[in-house]
């Protein structure tokens, strides 16, 4: 059996050397320190941009979300439409109620966007998914998929990881506070 493994490996190596690649693009870091700065400074602002990396394949953006019920839509079935950009959120604390898809109607026309979330339009919602998110969940939003918070008790603070396969968003950004 290890006569057979030697031989294996030998075989591979000859067919597949072993290549010295040099990388260009190195991993980057965002610490909780990080977090937590940008989180203490966002006052009224719902949402603020960590970092957006280049991934070579489009961008990756993390942001920091906090909302409370003044930031809901008190009920009503409404929410926002990323065109180009997929959000994974990660909640770190509260919770709400989470409406997403369903059938669109009273649709505004796409707006530029900003550097947060690219091109983005709002409308109201049939028929969509709604459930209680809290600590812990994980929930995937892809591009075109409206979603909107319904009701928030108390607060919600959510990581947003944006998926941007079409360069929406500014590539190489970091959150002045944390640079």
């Amino acid at each position: 059996m290890r006569e057979r493994a030697l031989v294996l490996v030998t075989a591979l190596l000859t067919f597949f050397p072993v290549m010295t690649v040099t990388q260009e693009k190195s991993a980057v870091d965002i610490t909780r320190e990080d977090i937590n700065t940008v989180l203490e400074s966002m006052g009224r602002s719902i949402d603020r941009q960590l970092k957006v990396v280049d991934i070579g394949i489009g961008n990756v953006a993390v942001g920091i979300l906090h909302r409370t019920g003044d930031n809901d839509t008190d009920g009503a079935h409404r929410g926002l439409i990323h065109v180009q950009v997929t959000e994974i959120y990660y909640i770190l604390s509260g919770g709400g109620t989470l409406l997403t898809g369903g059938e669109l109607f009273n649709a505004t026309e796409p707006s530029a966007g900003s550097d947060l979330i690219g091109p983005t339009f709002s409308a109201e919602s049939r028929n969509g998914q709604i459930r209680e998110i809290s600590e812990g969940d994980v929930v995937v939003v892809p591009a075109g998929t409206l979603h909107g918070w319904t009701e928030i008790p108390d607060q919600v603070t959510y990581l947003s990881i944006r998926a941007d396969p079409h360069d929406a968003l500014p590539a190489g950004f970091v959150n002045p506070l944390i640079r």
